[in-house]
């Protein structure tokens, strides 16, 4: 059994197959996947998609890359959505210095009170962090006590150890499939196996197979397949392990 632990699967990509999509996740041995939120104006119909279906686990958070939906009354919506809906996680937030025009200092602040309620909460984060893992180190180091995944981790073996030491795992999706990408797929063969996780982040981010298609969490598969082939173990090894590693960090029913 497999845990997806970053699948947008509320997007509107799904909307015609939903149901086909999680059939066919299932049958792929993708049982549960963590479903993070990206706006406020998402939360709704993020909560309604995973109500719908077994093992689909809502986050609530304000992307960095929409920072243009954002207002910071959202925050304090959030806490009330934290306290009435009880999420697995905090998320997806962080920050992106890659997109050009999203404001840093503006980021930082709708950051830092995710980081504040998820300390509040004791909840995981779930982190979006694109040329930016430095700063997001130094803001978790700044605010203490917390703990998450930063997904779609492309940083460098240092800057993982220094997240796995403030308790923090490494998402590793798509990106990991593509031959070209030397030191993502080092730090999978090297990197310790308890910190890892697996992810789609679909629809997004497809992996080599169906390169320029729409992803969706039935091809983790593929991101599994190849992580185990660089570190020389079963397929099986790094399902139980990574699915072990998702079920502690966001307290997931056990199967």
């Amino acid at each position: 059994m497999l845990v997806d632990s970053h699948s947008h699967f509320d997007a509107p990509e799904f909307d015609a197959d939903r149901d086909a999509a999680l059939a066919r996740a299932r049958a792929a041995g993708v049982t549960r996947q963590v479903v993070p939120a990206i706006t406020a104006a998402s939360w709704s119909k993020l909560r309604e998609v995973c109500a719908s279906y077994e093992g689909l686990f809502p986050a609530y958070g304000l992307h960095p890359m929409y920072l243009a939906d954002h207002r910071p009354a959202h925050l304090d919506d959030l806490r009330g959505w934290i306290e009435r809906e009880r999420p697995v996680a905090i998320g997806e937030c962080g920050l992106d210095f890659f997109v050009d025009g999203l404001d840093a200092d503006e980021q930082q602040r709708y950051f830092d009170g995710q980081l504040k309620l998820a300390r509040e909460f004791d909840l995981p984060l779930i982190v979006h962090a694109r040329r930016a893992v430095d700063a997001v180190i130094a803001s978790v180091k700044r605010i203490g006590r917390l703990r998450g995944v930063v997904h779609s981790f492309s940083g460098s073996p240092e800057q993982a150890r220094q997240l796995w030491q403030l308790g923090f795992m490494i998402g590793l999706g798509g990106p990991v499939t593509y031959e070209r990408a030397n030191r993502l797929r080092t730090l999978a063969r090297t990197m310790p196996l308890e910190f890892l996780l697996l992810e789609t982040d679909a629809p997004d981010q497809p992996d080599a197979g169906i390169r320029g298609q729409r992803n969706e969490p039935s091809r983790l598969t593929a991101v599994r397949d190849v992580i185990a082939e660089l570190r020389a173990q079963s397929p099986g090894e790094i399902a139980a392990a990574t699915t072990r590693n998702a079920e502690r960090l966001f307290s997931l029913p056990l199967r």
